[in-house]
């Protein structure tokens, strides 16, 4: 990807140190940030798959109140693990293994994927998921359009997600949860052209390389969780359920 000459930081560093600087910074932020959100979904990946080869551990999480536990714990640790001021003052490796560990922990509450459809399924519906993803990322990157409006409706779109899904939880209703998914897949796709918007226009040769570096995982944790929700959600849509 080519930098945007238009961006305000690219003018503040063509002075200095240079525009190769710029450049060549940006080019390796948003490479730390791909990395990082790669690692997340293979630990995501793996521990999914673990868990739903493991009949113990499918009988203990399905059938006792742990669930309920593993099924809401990563949205607690989105709010309770990555405040504000831990990712301003957390050193890079300490939320390096901060957002591992929340991987895996979201890996343990979608094992049920692993169950509920063939590996033919999940394979087909995570490369569509990679050609959305990777196409909207790529949009939102180039650019020139002030994506913040959008970004909050996007955002409006999530919460009102999250209390239908909450609600469909005790309800069941398999057109609400058709609803849900059609809307997720708008709502993610949006917010992944945003967050890359944002990611870009966030990084900066004045913020140093330890600041850059805390900004990074930052981008690579809200990429990642929508790629996962927009993974699901298309995997509801186009899954044929065993």
């Amino acid at each position: 990807m080519e930098p945007d000459r238009s961006h305000p930081h690219y003018a503040a560093s063509a002075q200095n140190p240079g525009i190769a600087t710029y450049d060549t910074g940006l080019r390796a932020h948003f490479q730390r940030v791909y990395n990082i959100m790669s690692f997340g979904l293979v630990a995501t990946g793996l521990v999914a798959w673990g868990v739903s080869q493991s009949e113990q551990m499918v009988t203990m999480i399905a059938t006792t109140p742990l669930k309920w536990i593993v099924m809401l714990a990563p949205l607690a640790f989105i709010f309770f693990g990555f405040t504000p001021a831990r990712m301003r003052t957390m050193s890079f490796q300490g939320l390096v293994g901060l957002f591992t560990g929340f991987s895996a922990l979201m890996g343990l509450s979608l094992y049920y994927i692993f169950l509920l459809y063939s590996g033919q399924d999940i394979v087909r519906v995570f490369f569509i998921t990679a050609g959305m993803f990777a196409a909207t990322s790529i949009y939102g990157y180039t650019t020139r359009k002030d994506l913040s409006s959008l970004g909050s409706l996007m955002f409006m779109g999530l919460i009102g997600i999250i209390i239908a899904s909450v609600v469909n939880l005790f309800m069941q209703s398999d057109m609400l949860h058709f609803v849900i998914s059609v809307i997720g897949v708008a709502v993610f796709t949006g917010l992944t052209a945003w967050d890359t918007q944002n990611i870009k226009e966030t990084y900066a040769l004045e913020n140093g390389e330890s600041g850059n570096a805390r900004l990074a995982v930052a981008g690579a944790l809200s990429l990642y969780l929508n790629f996962i929700n927009l993974f699901v959600m298309l995997l509801q849509l186009l899954g044929n359920r065993d």
